[in-house]
């Protein structure tokens, strides 16, 4: 091998080698205790960041590998799950500037503050004692939305009226769960809830598959633009009439 061959060959594997540090750098590394965790905050809020911003944000495990840590001490955000919960930066650069930003913005603390997975806001501004309630404009696109949910929710749901025998009978249609209360917090979550998590992957939201446990399916494959448009298109449908509640004689 020449040395200017040698010299290329030591280039590329250097880059191979460092590929993957430079893109865990790409992204904000974010701490926040198992009691936050368990709340599915993150899940609601981190999404939407990543949506409007194209800036990714990584949970990590301990608050010492954080750009950005969630607990009780540092700057105040929001009381709620029975803790005032509180911001510390630590790190530094334009993406972590631009999460502790959003987190203390209007729009920031407004997403928080809408995170009602029971109907009931879990999370209020430090100091208050009523409940905010927010309302949250949907902004996708709804013809992608549409177009999005065809193709890739009728193998289970039934999405519109010409797709009313399509999916599994069991398999609740779009037009029920948009009859729920929860509906919104439902579709903003899916990919969570299951049976979703074994065969749905959201680009630089959920995880790889296990190897040892691939997809029993065909995986759907949804990006975050994705997801909001049928966000924006489940809500303009007209909801099923489910009926009065069931009133125990």
């Amino acid at each position: 091998m020449t040395p200017r061959a040698l010299l290329i060959s030591v280039f590329v594997v250097s880059l191979a080698v460092m590929a993957p540090a430079v893109r865990a750098q790409d992204a904000v590394r974010l701490y926040a205790p198992q009691a936050l965790v368990d709340t599915e905050l993150l899940r609601h809020i981190l999404p939407r960041f990543s949506l409007k911003t194209q800036v990714r944000v990584t949970v990590v495990e301990r608050a010492a590998d954080a750009d950005i840590a969630l607990g009780d001490t540092g700057r105040a955000l929001w009381q709620g799950a029975d803790q005032l919960w509180h911001m510390n930066v630590a790190g530094e650069g334009a993406r972590v500037t631009r999460f502790a930003d959003w987190l203390t913005s209007e729009v920031g603390k407004n997403t928080v503050f809408s995170f009602a997975p029971d109907g009931a806001a879990l999370f209020e501004p430090p100091g208050e004692v009523e409940r905010v309630v927010v309302e949250v404009e949907i902004t996708g696109d709804t013809d992608l939305g549409y177009k999005v949910s065809r193709a890739k929710c009728t193998r289970c749901h039934a999405v519109d009226e010409a797709t009313r025998f399509a999916g599994i009978g069991s398999t609740p249609s779009f037009m029920v769960l948009r009859g729920m209360p929860d509906w919104q917090q439902r579709f903003e979550a899916f990919f969570a809830l299951n049976p979703h998590p074994a065969f749905t992957q959201i680009t630089d939201v959920t995880p790889p598959f296990d190897e040892s446990r691939p997809s029993p399916i065909a995986p759907i494959e949804m990006t975050l633009e994705e997801l909001e448009a049928m966000l924006a298109y489940v809500a303009i449908m007209e909801a099923a009439d489910l009926g009065a509640p069931i009133k125990a004689q």
